[in-house]
């Protein structure tokens, strides 16, 4: 794949022109990192997002609680521009777990995060206090950086993970269909507003800077994500492949409401007081939540809570002191189904 670049009047069109080695080894993966970055971005700068309003209402409060709204991730993820690469290492399969990329994050080469860092401190001017410690010594403080990470996520996005994987999943399965139907170019012209595929080559057009693509590995990895936003971000990480993280198709269906259509019968099955308790989970809560919105016993939707979850059908997740409670992909399916037989 070789690149080539034009300027646009200050933005760059880029053309990465394929072999057939590259076609056959792009891929997609859906990747927990890329939801990361742009998910802690978008919590931090305090808008009002029009799709992702309710998950961010909900989850600011835990952030703050937490402190995490000054740690580690506040200096590493910029307001806007740059994030350094190291904290998005290509995906090794369709579906890495976040440890297995929090592990890849923690074995960075020293050299590369501090090639980063530096990148970083040419566009922000200077590197935070926690920031100049990681450039110093990465092997001593990566640690430090990915533990902040899976805090994070455990508050802002596990409890959620069921709702955003299906989206992730539904893209990828719509995109794997297209190519099936219509070949890979019509796949490449669809991703975005500003790709289009044109003979050999995939044009990228309003970029902000050219692409490094001189050393970078062989094919291409295609990463839907649901916090992105309308922009399409680009990776070269060398000897990694390229990655494109564009936005995830259905991402404005999200946070809408999901059908309950089964209780009936399900309490019939679960019992009354776990089947409302699921019903309640449209939105994650912990035991005093629930209580408060159920008038149940704490004790009570602590017991049901425990049966529910050795069924599959919640999960938990450690938010500060608390313990939030969340509806799983089965839950879902459940209290979804169709009442008419």
């Amino acid at each position: 794949m070789i690149p080539k670049y034009m300027n646009l009047g200050g933005t760059v069109l880029a053309e990465l022109t394929f072999s057939v080695s590259d076609l056959v080894e792009m891929r997609f993966a859906r990747s927990p990192m890329w939801e990361v970055g742009p998910s802690n971005r978008l919590l931090r700068s305090g808008s009002a997002h029009p799709v992702h309003r309710t998950w961010a209402e909900q989850v600011r409060p835990r952030l703050a609680g937490a402190g995490l709204d000054r740690g580690w991730l506040a200096e590493l993820i910029p307001p806007r521009g740059y994030v350094p690469d190291f904290l998005n290492p290509a995906p090794a399969g369709p579906a890495p777990t976040l440890a297995d990329e929090l592990a890849r994050i923690q074995a960075a080469p020293t050299a590369r995060v501090r090639q980063d860092l530096d990148r970083l401190k040419s566009e922000r001017g200077r590197l935070g206090p926690r920031l100049t410690r990681l450039y110093a010594d990465p092997p001593a403080h990566l640690p430090r950086v990915t533990e902040e990470i899976e805090a994070y996520w455990e508050l802002a996005l596990a409890p959620y993970w069921s709702r955003i994987r299906a989206v992730l999943d539904a893209d990828v399965f719509h995109r794997a269909r297209q190519v099936a139907e219509q070949g890979a170019s019509r796949l490449l012209s669809d991703l975005h507003p500003s790709v289009s595929w044109t003979d050999d080559a995939l044009r990228l057009a309003r970029r902000q800077r050219p692409l490094s693509r001189s050393a970078a590995g062989q094919g291409l990895v295609l990463i839907p994500s649901v916090f992105t936003g309308p922009e399409l971000f680009t990776l070269m990480s060398p000897p990694d492949p390229p990655q494109l993280a564009y936005p995830a198709r259905g991402t404005g269906t999200l946070w809408r409401p999901r059908s309950v259509t089964g209780t009936a019968a399900l309490a019939a099955v679960l019992g009354r007081s776990r089947t409302l308790l699921l019903a309640e989970l449209e939105t994650p809560a912990s035991t005093t939540e629930l209580s408060r919105r159920t008038g149940l016993s704490p004790a009570g939707v602590s017991q049901c809570l425990t049966a529910l979850r050795d069924a599959g059908l919640v999960s938990a997740h450690r938010a500060g002191r608390s313990v939030l409670y969340a509806r799983t992909a089965a839950a879902e399916s459940l209290l979804a189904a169709p009442t008419d037989r």
